[in-house]
């Protein structure tokens, strides 16, 4: 949907030379000389990085209708990850390489899906997850100087950093971001 530089919302998509920017913000410029312009910091949907943009005002930008939904991860079949629609219970596979952290997901969970143009974009794991301690040496008895890890498998097979005094079979709180312990669950 071809729309103006003038109708620009922060949280748009446009589709620039073949790729998907969201336009993160945008400032209408009106110089005292010469024609009025929008000048924009726009972020690449697929890579990551923002760059700044000027348009002339008026100009004409593709828009594309993008989605959000919650869907729940329920399990892989070779490298596909298989996702559920929470409302339809539709379920739909996803290329499991593109999802940063998956091996902390444990199924059923929920994960953040971004359609563009009615087909996946983008899985988001949620920020902090719960899982079961599988696998860890016990801590030894006088351990108490802080700051001190031992590594330990979670019950999705990842191995993540966990202070001495967690056991197996505690449950844990991690923060997908940093894959780091942050608290018992």
């Amino acid at each position: 949907m071809a729309i103006t530089t003038n109708d620009l919302k922060n949280g748009y998509v446009l589709d620039l030379d073949g790729e998907l920017w969201t336009v993160v913000t945008f400032q209408h410029v009106k110089p005292g000389k010469g024609g009025a312009f929008v000048r924009t910091k726009l972020k690449n949907l697929a890579k990551g990085n923002t760059t700044e943009k000027t348009f002339r005002a008026g100009e004409k930008v593709e828009r594309v209708q993008t989605l959000s939904k919650d869907m729940q991860y329920l399990y892989m079949d070779g490298p596909q990850v298989v996702l559920m629609d929470n409302e339809t219970y539709e379920q739909i596979s996803v290329n499991g390489e593109d999802i940063e952290n998956l091996d902390l997901l444990a199924p059923n969970s929920e994960v953040g899906v971004l359609f563009v143009r009615e087909a996946p974009f983008r899985v988001e794991v949620p920020t902090f997850v719960e899982l079961t301690v599988t696998q860890t040496d016990p801590g030894m008895k006088g351990d108490t100087v802080s700051n001190v890890f031992k590594p330990a498998q979670v019950e999705t097979g990842a191995t993540v950093s966990v202070p001495l005094f967690i056991n197996e079979g505690d449950r844990i709180r991690i923060d997908t971001r940093t894959r780091e312990y942050t608290a018992r669950a």
